[in-house]
């Protein structure tokens, strides 16, 4: 299994749950390239308030 770095890590990391439940998993983490880019947000985005639930999806605990 690999992914980009688009691929919301939330959604990898339940993937890989469902292979747990099925088959023994070993995970071997390979670094192919450091990213090293900033994309800055949008100023109209910066200032949007979030509130804690916002935050728990943003961080994957939603």
């Amino acid at each position: 299994l690999s992914a980009g770095a688009s691929a919301p890590e939330i959604i990898v990391d339940e993937i890989i749950d469902a292979f747990r439940q099925r088959f023994n998993v070993t995970i071997e983490l390979a670094v192919t390239a450091t990213e090293t880019e900033d994309f800055p947000v949008m100023r109209v985005l910066r200032d949007v308030e979030l509130t804690a639930a916002d935050m728990a999806f943003v961080n994957g605990a939603a």
